[in-house]
């Protein structure tokens, strides 16, 4: 019986094949067209900043792991909020549905104070600001950053969390979408199987 060879790391080890790759790649415009035909659930990821809460909206959320806990995503070099969120030490992050379509658009918006109606927001008692009455909030601790272009990948364990709206498994629960640079909502009508 002989052996397999191994797996090559197509990134080399040294950076050598990442290197041959250089000069062939997607044009940003061609990259975006790809992603705007795929679907992404709406998150928002709150810290409190040296100045005072910030948010923004990320489509980038996923889990890794249950055991432990762990979940990633990512922020733009090009949000407001992005220098505070990677300062913290803890974030919370909103997991949406379509009732909750104007904390999505309250935290895309730039150039507006995203916690101004002090009526819509708390404090948490560890004091990360959280969004009142949203489908479901999760506190994470950071436990890893990594720089992936224009953009931090972070990785975050799971401390504490809330449900207001649970989905039971197999249902819709009016999911929040966002897909082809517009706001989605999932229900009956979207399954397909």
């Amino acid at each position: 019986m002989t052996t397999p060879a191994p797996l090559s790391n197509p990134l080399g080890e040294h950076g050598a094949e990442r290197d041959r790759f250089a000069g062939a790649s997607l044009s940003p415009d061609e990259f975006k067209a790809l992603f705007r035909g795929h679907p992404g659930g709406v998150a928002v990821i709150t810290a409190e900043g040296p100045e005072g809460p910030v948010a923004l909206t990320a489509t980038s959320v996923s889990s890794v792991s249950a055991e432990p806990p762990l979940l990633i995503f990512s922020v733009s070099a090009l949000s407001s909020a992005t220098p505070a969120i990677l300062a913290a030490d803890t974030v919370v992050v909103h997991l949406l549905d379509s009732d909750d379509l104007g904390v999505a658009k309250l935290a895309s918006t730039s150039g507006i104070d995203r916690f101004a109606d002090t009526e819509s927001w708390s404090r948490l008692v560890t004091g990360e600001p959280v969004y009142n009455g949203v489908r479901a909030w999760v506190r994470c601790a950071i436990i890893e950053r990594m720089n992936a272009g224009g953009s931090t990948v972070i990785a975050a364990h799971a401390l504490q969390s809330g449900i207001n709206r649970d989905v039971q498994p197999g249902e819709h629960g009016d999911a929040l979408v966002y897909h082809n640079r517009s706001w989605h909502r999932l229900g009956d009508h979207s399954r397909i199987d």
